[in-house]
């Protein structure tokens, strides 16, 4: 599949706008990276678990990796914002 570079405003658009999976991997990325937004694990897990809801494989294994650097409150803030997000969207 190509990987495609988005700025950081574009990906928030998509999104925001209830997002694919793509977009949703893309932030995921920018927070475990600190790509144009400072590096936040917990952005980062919450954007690939809600991008592996919408089929994006390689998302569970990003998730999965970051997942053995946070700690289990961490990993439950993260995915208390995933649902609130999808409240949202």
């Amino acid at each position: 599949m190509a990987r495609f570079d988005f700025s950081a405003d574009v990906v928030v658009d998509v999104a925001a706008l209830g997002g694919g999976a793509d977009a949703l991997f893309e932030l995921g990325l920018m927070y475990c990276a600190g790509r144009d937004v400072e590096m936040n694990l917990v952005e980062a897990h919450k954007y690939f678990n809600l991008a592996a809801m919408r089929g994006n494989e390689e998302a569970k294994a990003y998730r999965l990796e970051i997942s053995r650097e946070m700690s289990k409150k961490e990993i439950a803030a993260a995915q208390k914002s995933a649902r609130e997000w999808l409240k949202l969207h």
